[in-house]
Protein backbone atom coordinates (compact mmCIF):
# COMPACT_ATOMS: atom_id res chain seq x y z
CA UNK A 1 0.00 0.00 0.00
CA UNK A 2 1.46 3.55 -1.35
CA UNK A 3 2.00 6.03 1.39
CA UNK A 4 -0.62 8.98 1.27
CA UNK A 5 0.78 12.32 1.43
CA UNK A 6 -1.25 14.45 -1.11
CA UNK A 7 0.36 17.79 -0.35
CA UNK A 8 4.00 16.60 -0.84
CA UNK A 9 2.99 14.48 -3.99
CA UNK A 10 1.12 17.70 -5.29
CA UNK A 11 3.78 19.72 -4.56
CA UNK A 12 6.14 17.42 -6.34
CA UNK A 13 3.58 17.61 -9.71
CA UNK A 14 4.21 21.18 -9.31
CA UNK A 15 7.63 21.55 -9.35
CA UNK A 16 7.73 18.78 -12.50
CA UNK A 17 5.22 20.29 -14.77
CA UNK A 18 6.97 23.67 -14.33
CA UNK A 19 10.42 22.27 -14.89
CA UNK A 20 9.10 21.39 -18.50
CA UNK A 21 7.54 24.61 -19.27
CA UNK A 22 9.05 26.96 -21.72
CA UNK A 23 8.73 30.00 -19.71
CA UNK A 24 6.74 31.09 -16.46
CA UNK A 25 2.90 29.47 -15.72
CA UNK A 26 -0.39 30.45 -14.48
CA UNK A 27 -2.54 28.84 -11.49
CA UNK A 28 -4.95 28.06 -14.31
CA UNK A 29 -2.96 25.96 -16.17
CA UNK A 30 -1.21 24.55 -13.24
CA UNK A 31 -4.80 23.43 -12.15
CA UNK A 32 -5.55 22.49 -15.56
CA UNK A 33 -2.97 20.31 -16.08
CA UNK A 34 -2.47 18.24 -12.79
CA UNK A 35 -6.61 18.05 -12.60
CA UNK A 36 -7.03 20.34 -8.86
CA UNK A 37 -9.30 22.50 -8.15
CA UNK A 38 -8.04 26.22 -8.81
CA UNK A 39 -8.18 27.40 -5.35
CA UNK A 40 -6.20 24.57 -4.09
CA UNK A 41 -3.69 24.76 -6.86
CA UNK A 42 -3.01 28.81 -6.11
CA UNK A 43 -2.96 27.97 -2.28
CA UNK A 44 -0.35 25.17 -2.87
CA UNK A 45 1.67 27.58 -5.29
CA UNK A 46 1.13 30.62 -2.67
CA UNK A 47 2.92 28.15 0.13
CA UNK A 48 5.68 27.14 -2.19
CA UNK A 49 6.34 30.32 -3.00
CA UNK A 50 6.28 31.58 0.60
CA UNK A 51 8.76 28.65 0.92
CA UNK A 52 11.12 29.88 -1.46
CA UNK A 53 10.63 26.92 -3.96
CA UNK A 54 8.62 29.41 -6.56
CA UNK A 55 9.01 32.78 -7.91
CA UNK A 56 5.75 34.62 -8.63
CA UNK A 57 5.53 37.18 -11.80
CA UNK A 58 2.97 39.54 -11.02
CA UNK A 59 2.92 41.19 -14.24
CA UNK A 60 2.00 37.65 -15.79
CA UNK A 61 0.40 36.10 -12.50
CA UNK A 62 2.42 33.46 -13.40
CA UNK A 63 4.98 31.04 -11.06
CA UNK A 64 8.33 29.51 -12.17
CA UNK A 65 10.86 27.40 -10.20
CA UNK A 66 13.28 29.55 -8.08
CA UNK A 67 16.72 29.44 -8.00
CA UNK A 68 16.85 27.45 -4.84
CA UNK A 69 15.17 24.74 -6.98
CA UNK A 70 18.18 24.48 -9.61
CA UNK A 71 20.89 25.01 -7.28
CA UNK A 72 19.39 21.59 -5.39
CA UNK A 73 19.40 20.12 -8.98
CA UNK A 74 23.06 21.39 -9.70
CA UNK A 75 24.32 20.31 -6.49
CA UNK A 76 22.72 16.44 -6.72
CA UNK A 77 24.13 16.44 -10.13
CA UNK A 78 27.32 17.93 -9.37
CA UNK A 79 27.33 14.41 -6.39
CA UNK A 80 26.97 12.11 -8.71
CA UNK A 81 29.43 13.65 -11.24
CA UNK A 82 32.00 13.57 -8.97
CA UNK A 83 30.99 10.28 -6.78
CA UNK A 84 30.77 8.46 -10.74
CA UNK A 85 34.13 9.99 -11.26
CA UNK A 86 35.78 8.73 -8.21
CA UNK A 87 34.84 5.28 -7.02
CA UNK A 88 36.91 3.97 -9.85
CA UNK A 89 39.91 6.04 -8.40
CA UNK A 90 39.24 4.52 -4.60
CA UNK A 91 38.82 1.70 -5.87
CA UNK A 92 42.24 1.32 -7.42
CA UNK A 93 44.14 2.75 -4.41
CA UNK A 94 42.68 0.32 -2.16
CA UNK A 95 43.42 -2.56 -4.50
CA UNK A 96 46.92 -1.15 -5.12
CA UNK A 97 47.70 -0.55 -1.35
CA UNK A 98 49.58 -3.00 0.42
CA UNK A 99 48.33 -2.35 3.78
CA UNK A 100 44.73 -2.34 4.36
CA UNK A 101 43.17 0.07 4.18
CA UNK A 102 39.86 2.26 3.39
CA UNK A 103 39.54 4.78 0.83
CA UNK A 104 37.52 7.64 0.89
CA UNK A 105 36.51 10.66 -0.65
CA UNK A 106 35.33 13.76 0.83
CA UNK A 107 34.08 17.25 -0.31
CA UNK A 108 34.25 20.60 2.18
CA UNK A 109 31.02 21.79 3.82
CA UNK A 110 31.87 24.88 5.84
CA UNK A 111 34.23 23.60 8.58
CA UNK A 112 33.41 20.14 7.47
CA UNK A 113 33.96 17.52 5.00
CA UNK A 114 31.25 15.25 3.94
CA UNK A 115 32.19 11.76 2.99
CA UNK A 116 30.78 11.47 -1.12
CA UNK A 117 31.96 7.81 -2.10
CA UNK A 118 34.17 4.88 -0.15
CA UNK A 119 35.39 1.67 -1.63
CA UNK A 120 37.06 -1.26 0.77
CA UNK A 121 38.60 -4.72 0.64
CA UNK A 122 38.52 -7.79 2.27
CA UNK A 123 40.16 -6.48 4.80
CA UNK A 124 39.81 -2.89 5.06
CA UNK A 125 39.34 -1.32 8.57
CA UNK A 126 35.69 -0.68 9.34
CA UNK A 127 35.78 3.61 9.54
CA UNK A 128 32.90 6.11 9.53
CA UNK A 129 33.47 7.41 6.89
CA UNK A 130 30.25 6.35 5.50
CA UNK A 131 28.37 8.25 2.67
CA UNK A 132 26.87 11.78 4.00
CA UNK A 133 28.81 11.25 7.37
CA UNK A 134 29.91 14.83 8.59
CA UNK A 135 32.75 15.36 10.39
CA UNK A 136 34.90 18.67 11.61
CA UNK A 137 37.42 19.14 8.36
CA UNK A 138 40.55 19.82 11.03
CA UNK A 139 39.57 16.34 12.56
CA UNK A 140 40.32 14.50 9.37
CA UNK A 141 43.06 14.08 6.64
CA UNK A 142 40.59 14.57 4.23
CA UNK A 143 39.60 17.75 5.61
CA UNK A 144 43.19 18.95 6.31
CA UNK A 145 44.08 18.75 2.38
CA UNK A 146 41.20 20.31 1.12
CA UNK A 147 41.91 23.44 4.03
CA UNK A 148 45.98 23.41 2.70
CA UNK A 149 44.84 23.94 -1.03
CA UNK A 150 42.41 27.33 0.03
CA UNK A 151 43.93 30.48 0.77
CA UNK A 152 44.29 31.09 4.49
CA UNK A 153 41.87 33.91 4.48
CA UNK A 154 39.47 31.54 3.05
CA UNK A 155 40.12 28.82 5.44
CA UNK A 156 39.87 31.26 8.53
CA UNK A 157 35.93 32.12 6.99
CA UNK A 158 35.34 28.25 6.76
CA UNK A 159 36.37 27.34 10.61
CA UNK A 160 34.75 28.93 13.88
CA UNK A 161 35.29 32.14 14.52
CA UNK A 162 37.02 31.86 17.97
CA UNK A 163 40.90 31.40 18.46
CA UNK A 164 40.39 28.34 19.91
CA UNK A 165 39.80 25.00 17.86
CA UNK A 166 38.54 21.65 19.15
CA UNK A 167 40.67 18.79 18.80
CA UNK A 168 44.51 18.76 17.87
CA UNK A 169 44.83 21.89 16.31
CA UNK A 170 44.08 24.41 19.45
CA UNK A 171 44.70 27.78 17.96
CA UNK A 172 46.01 29.49 14.78
CA UNK A 173 49.50 29.43 15.05
CA UNK A 174 48.99 25.68 15.57
CA UNK A 175 46.08 25.50 12.68
CA UNK A 176 49.03 27.44 10.31
CA UNK A 177 51.36 25.10 10.98
CA UNK A 178 49.66 22.30 10.79
CA UNK A 179 48.67 23.81 7.20
CA UNK A 180 52.22 24.67 6.14
CA UNK A 181 53.87 21.10 7.14
CA UNK A 182 50.81 19.88 5.06
CA UNK A 183 51.92 21.58 2.29
CA UNK A 184 55.16 20.86 2.42
CA UNK A 185 54.41 17.04 2.57
CA UNK A 186 52.47 17.06 -0.35
CA UNK A 187 49.66 15.49 1.95
CA UNK A 188 47.79 15.72 5.03
CA UNK A 189 48.29 12.89 7.97
CA UNK A 190 45.79 12.21 10.83
CA UNK A 191 46.68 9.86 13.55
CA UNK A 192 43.96 9.18 16.36
CA UNK A 193 42.22 12.10 15.90
CA UNK A 194 39.13 11.05 14.63
CA UNK A 195 39.59 7.37 16.12
CA UNK A 196 42.57 6.58 18.45
CA UNK A 197 43.10 3.03 16.78
CA UNK A 198 43.27 4.47 12.75
CA UNK A 199 45.25 6.91 11.22
CA UNK A 200 44.46 8.70 7.99
CA UNK A 201 46.07 10.13 5.04
CA UNK A 202 44.62 12.34 1.87
CA UNK A 203 45.09 14.77 -0.75
CA UNK A 204 43.39 17.35 -2.80
CA UNK A 205 41.88 16.72 -6.05
CA UNK A 206 41.32 19.97 -8.64
CA UNK A 207 39.29 21.31 -11.14
CA UNK A 208 39.18 22.82 -14.34
CA UNK A 209 39.33 26.38 -12.40
CA UNK A 210 41.84 25.43 -10.06
CA UNK A 211 39.43 24.51 -6.72
CA UNK A 212 40.09 22.15 -4.32
CA UNK A 213 37.40 20.12 -5.24
CA UNK A 214 37.47 16.95 -3.13
CA UNK A 215 40.07 14.73 -1.24
CA UNK A 216 41.00 11.34 -1.52
CA UNK A 217 42.43 9.50 1.60
CA UNK A 218 43.61 6.01 2.70
CA UNK A 219 42.77 5.11 6.53
CA UNK A 220 43.91 2.19 8.07
CA UNK A 221 45.04 0.70 11.29
CA UNK A 222 47.82 2.42 13.51
CA UNK A 223 49.15 -0.73 14.75
CA UNK A 224 49.22 -2.48 11.10
CA UNK A 225 51.75 0.34 9.70
CA UNK A 226 55.01 1.21 10.80
CA UNK A 227 56.60 4.81 9.93
CA UNK A 228 58.24 4.48 6.82
CA UNK A 229 54.79 3.03 5.63
CA UNK A 230 53.03 6.68 6.01
CA UNK A 231 55.22 7.86 3.16
CA UNK A 232 54.20 4.92 0.73
CA UNK A 233 50.57 5.87 1.85
CA UNK A 234 51.22 9.45 1.11
CA UNK A 235 52.21 8.81 -2.24
CA UNK A 236 49.88 6.49 -2.92
CA UNK A 237 46.43 9.74 -1.83
CA UNK A 238 49.13 12.02 -3.91
CA UNK A 239 49.02 9.82 -7.11
CA UNK A 240 44.95 8.85 -6.68
CA UNK A 241 44.09 12.89 -6.36
CA UNK A 242 46.08 13.25 -9.55
CA UNK A 243 44.37 10.71 -11.40
CA UNK A 244 41.05 11.91 -9.73
CA UNK A 245 42.19 15.59 -10.96
CA UNK A 246 42.82 14.40 -14.37
CA UNK A 247 39.57 12.95 -14.45
CA UNK A 248 37.67 16.51 -13.40
CA UNK A 249 39.45 18.03 -16.23
CA UNK A 250 42.19 20.07 -13.59
CA UNK A 251 45.30 20.50 -13.35
CA UNK A 252 46.79 19.98 -9.95
CA UNK A 253 48.96 23.14 -8.17
CA UNK A 254 52.48 23.16 -7.58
Amino acid sequence: MGVRMPAARNALRVLALLAEQVGPTRAATVARELDMPRSSAYQLLQVMRDEGFLVHYPELGAFGPSAKVREIGSRAGAATRLERLGQPVLERAVSATAVPATAHLAVLAGSDIVYAARAQGSRSPTTVSKVGVRLPALHTATGRALLTALPYSQVLANLPTTTEFEGSVRSRSELRSLLRATADRGYATESGDVDANYGSVAAAAFDAAGYPTAAIGLTFRLAAVESEAWIELGAAVQSAAADLTRRLGGTAKQ
